[in-house]
């Protein structure tokens, strides 16, 4: 049985390219299923690095209990006071307290691609909120002065926008700012941001002395509990405590979840189109081989040979087409910059990334698709009459 298997099998693969016709269709059509799969996930897992990227275990945001993001949050400047004594909060070099204080405000951009306008975030930063930041550095000019109308922007900023050259004067609203200098948080959201002086936008936007969240470097990760505790259990206090790593973890579900549901939905309806595509070339792959395989029937070989062997050859070129989907996807979309909507209502800039996890399920719904598209056809080869062999 073995051996007939094995001989079928490779009669059958052997016999391919005087099929090319249907077999390049078939392995075309699943190529295109996963390509468009893995390049939503592609999207799906950059925008997901970009604000895993942002988070860090050792530093707690703070916004008002019950608001989901940074718009929806209001921390008043008694808060901020409360919070500046709290246990488990890294003193700087003086012995302040290695605080943030933060007001996120939306303003106008356009895009580079498409000239099209879109939202940016600025934000307005104290004085400890750049050593805050992961992997900071600036990568041209210099940080703003305090007090005055200056801004720095963030790499992606300066990549997908227009007007945010260093030197730069550019319009914001109704106020007019220079760009002083490019900084760097090596590829996390915070690269989509521009920063100016917390003071200047709490004036110009007229919010007063309210912020809406405060950033703080905690002493190690386990003394955001100390925090969390102290916040619950003092009532002038109505906040939530979160680290960094949480927070752009539950800002970047919503995002990647709509997009996996958009992705998949539309995979498995191509993946309806490729299935009929690989049992329409397993027909003719069969119907081409009747009296071949009727031959083998008349000299002894069964019928479950011919069942392996015709389903192999559909397992194979699926899985052949969805190595070139992948192939492709990575070779045309990994690394490709865009930009999407946040959980703020402004640009997000992110890289796609296809990863081998994501590369791994477009294969397996390539192998999927061939064994659905080959069972029916393999099951009409084994069944092939002996009688078959003296037709015309």
């Amino acid at each position: 049985m073995l051996k007939q298997t094995t001989a079928v099998t490779l009669l059958n693969l052997r016999s391919i390219p005087q099929r090319w016709g249907m077999s390049l269709a078939t392995v075309l059509s699943i190529a295109l299923v996963v390509g468009v799969l893995l390049g939503f996930m592609a999207m799906a897992s950059g925008f997901r690095a970009t604000l895993d990227g942002a988070g860090s275990d050792d530093v707690a945001i703070m916004l008002r209990g019950g608001a989901m993001a940074e718009m929806n949050s209001t921390v008043s400047r008694e808060e901020v006071r409360l919070l500046e004594v709290a246990p488990g909060i890294a003193a700087g070099p003086q012995g302040e307290p290695l605080l943030s204080s933060e007001l996120y405000v939306v303003a106008d951009g356009i895009k580079r691609t498409t000239q099209t306008p879109a939202n940016l975030a600025l934000r307005g930063v104290g004085e400890h909120g750049p050593g805050l930041r992961g992997q900071f550095s600036l990568v041209q000019g210099r940080m703003f002065e305090p007090g005055t109308g200056e801004l720095v922007v963030g790499e992606s900023v300066l990549r997908e926008f227009e007007g945010f050259e260093l030197g730069e004067t550019v319009r914001l609203g109704q106020n007019n700012w220079t760009v002083v200098g490019v900084f760097s948080t090596g590829g996390s959201v915070f690269d989509s941001e521009i920063w100016a002086d917390l003071g200047v936008i709490q004036n110009l936007y007229q919010r007063g002395s309210t912020v809406q969240t405060v950033r703080a470097r905690l002493t190690s990760p386990d003394a955001i509990g100390a925090l969390r505790e102290y916040v619950e259990n003092e009532p002038r206090l109505n906040l939530e405590v979160l680290s960094e790593r949480a927070y752009f973890a539950r800002s970047a579900g919503g995002t990647v979840t709509l997009i996996e549901w958009v992705g998949w939905p539309l995979a498995i309806v191509m993946a309806i189109g490729a299935l009929a595509g690989a049992w329409n070339a397993m027909y003719a792959s069969v119907d081409a081989r009747t009296r071949e395989l009727a031959t083998l029937r008349a000299i002894g070989f069964g019928g479950f040979p011919a069942f392996i062997a015709a389903m192999v050859e559909a397992i194979v070129l699926a899985a052949f087409g969805g190595l070139i989907g992948a192939v492709a996807t990575w070779l045309l979309f990994d690394g490709v910059s865009a930009s999407t909507l946040g959980s703020g209502f402004t640009q997000i800039v992110f890289a796609f990334a296809v990863t081998p996890d994501s590369v791994m399920q477009g294969v397996i719904l390539a192998v999927i698709v061939g064994f659905l598209g080959g069972f029916v056809p393999a099951i009409r080869a084994a069944r092939i009459p002996l009688l078959a062999v003296h037709a015309d």
